[in-house]
């Protein structure tokens, strides 16, 4: 086997023709026999060029509504052959079978199909068969064949074909051949998902996740770690479909603390009114609606100045101007939003730091989905936590009842916290977070955490008493022992909201009456690790 391969015949049979002609029409230009199928076949002839049909190699018509026509020893022995081998071409000359230098295959649209909400069947027929099985040979045999899975990949072929004379080098069909088999890999992985999914199977015994490069990022959660970000083809709404108008390459923490943004802020549908979340090392510092977006961006800073500076601010509403000034007036490392006016953009081009993207619409909250994460050994799955309550949900355990006020700010409380890591605690008044206690060992430190930024910013805000006087307050599980809940009583909470379970459920419940609290429970736990 040589480094350098001459390309003289390519077969071409792509789904997606975006780019064909013109690749046809180069490689003709070069003096390469063309082969093909079907559709691609009767493009290239309508542009001019002269394509021999598989058919004719192969003796066998198409058939079977075009499932059966690469299935056959002419074309993946053409594909298989090694080049070097002497009884290799012996074979092909014996059997009629042509050489294939070069694959160009891109799949039926499977992805596409599902993502569309085809039925059963018809994702079925979108299963490609031939497809797959070319590649695969292909990319097995690339000493000697070059096989190109994705129109993005058309330039850089016709780069190494015009800077060989022709020819490609072993390094260049190593790339493609592994660009090939892991794009069948996704494929396959999307096609046994989607099947599970059909089957109602929580739990296939193997799973398989794919994604598609989208960035090669500086590094990851520190400079000494490497980094990158996949798209997993859902389309979902959100930093990885978002569009960037300013500021550099987002960074891997970037990624992160946006995304919690934003899924966090998806909560409040534009039909609830604006609201505005504010992130710092994926956790919120504020949170809040407004009768305006820029309401709603203020109440949730004035939770929590400090940690906002320098942190990932997530709108459920299309970016206005003058909100737009107000998240101006800080350093704010990446603003997220729907959408966002022209003035409020150029508001925002004078701040070169800042980054900012536009997802035209709303994650879908309720929408069911799988989350995953990586330890040692394995991977932990599970469905995403897409639970949500409403007021005919709570269950009222106390001998006082929450007011119809107090409902709000309590459900506004619990949506926050299922996305404060645990243990999570959180305050809110008024539409409002104001006071944001994560991710400590004890629920009661969180508590007196939440509680103690509430007194700091009240002094800096120059108010009389602290903001989580007359509050809401919520636990995302329940309280083990009165004391999380008496600390929350003591920063000024009037009302609770928590999942109950506890084994001291009464004795909570006794302590909440003596303390003249409203205490209601959800049934419902939302621990984030």
């Amino acid at each position: 086997m040589s480094d350098l391969h001459p390309v003289r015949r390519a077969l071409l049979s792509v789904s997606d023709k975006t780019g064909l002609i013109e690749l046809g029409e180069a490689l003709a230009a070069r003096g390469v026999d063309l082969l093909s199928t079907g559709g691609s076949a009767k493009a290239l002839r309508e542009a001019g060029l002269t394509v021999r049909d598989v058919a004719e190699v192969t003796e066998f018509p198409e058939m079977m509504d075009g499932r059966v026509k690469t299935l056959h020893p002419r074309i993946h022995g053409g594909l298989l052959a090694l080049r070097d081998a002497p009884e290799h071409t012996a074979a092909m000359e014996t059997h009629g079978i042509p050489g294939i230098d070069l694959l160009v295959v891109n799949l039926y649209p499977f992805e596409e199909t599902v993502a569309k909400g085809a039925d059963y069947d018809t994702c079925i027929e979108n299963i490609d068969i031939g497809g797959p099985a070319m590649i695969r040979a292909a990319a097995k045999n690339h000493g000697f064949v070059s096989v190109v899975t994705d129109v993005a990949d058309y330039p850089a072929l016709l780069s190494e074909l015009e800077a060989n004379d022709g020819a490609t080098t072993y390094a260049f069909r190593q790339k493609l051949a592994q660009v090939a088999y892991a794009r069948t890999g996704a494929y396959d992985a999307a096609v046994s998902t989607w099947m599970a999914g059909a089957l109602g199977d929580n739990t296939p015994r193997r799973r398989v996740f794919a994604g598609t490069l989208a960035q090669d990022l500086r590094y990851g959660e520190n400079p000494h770690q490497a980094a990158a970000f996949y798209r997993d083809g859902s389309g979902r709404p959100g930093v990885a479909t978002a569009t960037q108008h300013q500021g550099k390459e987002l960074s891997y923490n970037n990624i992160n603390d946006t995304d919690a943004a934003f899924e966090l802020v998806s909560e409040f549908l534009p039909g609830d009114g604006p609201a505005c979340a504010i992130i710092k090392h994926a956790n919120p510092c504020g949170v809040a609606k407004g009768s305006t977006l820029t309401e709603a961006y203020r109440k949730a800073f004035d939770c929590d100045r400090t940690s906002a500076f320098g942190g990932i601010v997530a709108l459920n509403m299309k970016l206005d101007v003058e909100t737009a000034q107000a998240i101006s007036e800080i350093f704010t490392e990446v603003v997220i939003a729907p959408g966002a006016d022209d003035a409020a953009r150029e508001v925002f081009a004078r701040k070169k730091n800042l980054r900012l993207l536009t997802t035209d619409g709303l994650a879908n909250a309720a929408e069911p989905g799988v989350a995953f994460r990586q330890v040692s050994g394995g991977i932990l799955v599970q469905d995403k936590d897409n639970g949500r309550i409403t007021a005919d949900d709570l269950k009222v355990v106390t001998k006082r009842q929450p007011t119809e006020a107090e409902i709000a700010d309590l459900l506004f409380a619990w949506t926050v916290a299922k996305h404060v890591k645990s243990n999570a605690i959180v305050y809110v008044k008024d539409g409002a977070t104001v006071g944001v206690g994560a991710g400590q060992m004890s629920r009661v430190d969180s508590a007196m955490i939440a509680a103690k930024k509430s007194e700091r910013m009240a002094e800096a805000l120059g108010l009389d008493a602290p903001l989580t006087k007359g509050s809401a307050v919520a636990s995302d599980a329940f309280f083990p022992f009165p004391d999380g809940l008496m600390e929350a009583a003591a920063a000024g909470a009037t009302t609770v909201i928590q999942p109950g379970g506890s084994m001291r459920d009464n004795e909570v419940i006794a302590a909440a009456d003596e303390a003249g609290l409203a205490m209601v429970f959800t049934g419902m736990r939302h621990f984030r690790h």
